[in-house]
């Protein structure tokens, strides 16, 4: 019974792997990304809130003098 050769395998792997990376690199190659990302500028709108024009102070039960 003959026995198996195996010293071409590992320039066959090789070959492979090499091959599956360029084949990879040219398939990423084809998609355009964005060079510069830049945030839309969003305007600013102030909105008036009734809290905001009256000065208000919330005491903590613990904060408290005792009685």
């Amino acid at each position: 019974m003959p026995q198996l050769d195996t010293s071409t395998w590992f320039i066959t792997i090789l070959s492979m792997i090499i091959t599956l990376f360029f084949m990879f690199q040219l398939k990423v190659a084809k998609y355009n990304f964005p060079e510069n990302p830049e945030p839309k500028p969003m305007p600013m709108s102030k909105s008036t809130t009734p809290w905001e024009k009256k000065w208000t102070k919330i005491y903590s039960p613990l904060s408290l003098p005792l009685q």
